[in-house]
């Protein structure tokens, strides 16, 4: 029987943890989606009318909404493990009586919380600001989950391989950061040249940004199956890489 209380223990401590740095985890999203809707929802806006067959700022927040997931997502884990690594407290956890998976349940759990709650605190400043919201509910809370998921599984990778906090910011700074913007959060692949759309199918955020625009349009730039395949693949692989690191105590033991 798997020990309940530890696990909600943990996943408790990683909650507190968020908790007690909310300026930094709350304000940033908030303020950077209110600029985003400003210079490009309201600016831009009003001189691109339509953009894949819907108003522009409906095709932009959830491109910004799935943007603060993936962020908020990864950057609980990483930072949760290095920091306990770095200061040794990871130690007392190794000591408790909780198996590897349980472990990565705690950690995961408190990091795709994150998301979901910064995402869908996102999602509320579009309704209120522009009126804009999901119109396909399961699909907008399957595709948010799968990506908080999947970015708590590679940051809970990145925080168990990184060697220094410089490595987890390079990490989101050279594959994360641009391959979300570059993935449909601002534009279309329509509208690049046939060579490049065909180059965009190879990144994974157009899937997880298409799936969840669709819960607000109605409509995808690729298609519904691709997308949710593309996403649960993705995450299941990232799962199974940070159990496996886990088990096996990757830079966890002294």
């Amino acid at each position: 029987m798997g020990n309940t209380v530890g696990l909600v223990t943990l996943v408790r401590r990683e909650l507190k943890r968020t908790l007690m740095v909310i300026n930094q985890v709350v304000w940033p999203p908030v303020i950077t989606t209110l600029l985003f809707l400003f210079i490009f929802g309201v600016s831009l806006g009003s001189r691109i009318q339509t953009l894949g067959g819907v108003p522009y700022v409906e095709f932009l927040l959830p491109g910004l909404v799935m943007l603060n997931v993936i962020s908020s997502s990864y950057d609980e884990s990483a930072s949760s493990i290095f920091q306990q690594r770095f200061m040794n407290s990871i130690q007392e956890l190794l000591i408790a009586p909780l198996s590897p998976l349980e472990i990565v349940a705690g950690f995961l759990t408190g990091s795709v919380l994150r998301g979901l709650v910064i995402g869908n605190l996102v999602m509320l400043i579009g309704l209120l600001l522009v009126g804009v919201h999901p119109r396909h509910v399961v699909v907008y809370i399957s595709f948010m989950t799968l990506t908080a998921l999947l970015f708590s599984a590679v940051g809970m990778i990145a925080g168990l391989l990184g060697k220094t906090w410089d490595n987890l910011a390079i990490f989101t700074t050279f594959i994360i950061t641009p391959l979300t913007y570059i993935g449909g959060v601002f534009s279309s692949i329509g509208l690049l040249p046939p060579i490049l759309r065909h180059v965009s199918l190879f990144n994974p955020m157009l899937y997880m940004i298409d799936g969840l625009r669709l819960s607000y349009t109605g409509r995808a730039e690729v298609n519904l199956v691709t997308d949710a395949t593309v996403v649960t693949f993705l995450a299941l692989v990232s799962l199974i890489i940070a159990a496996t690191l886990t088990a096996r105590g990757v830079n966890l033991r002294v």
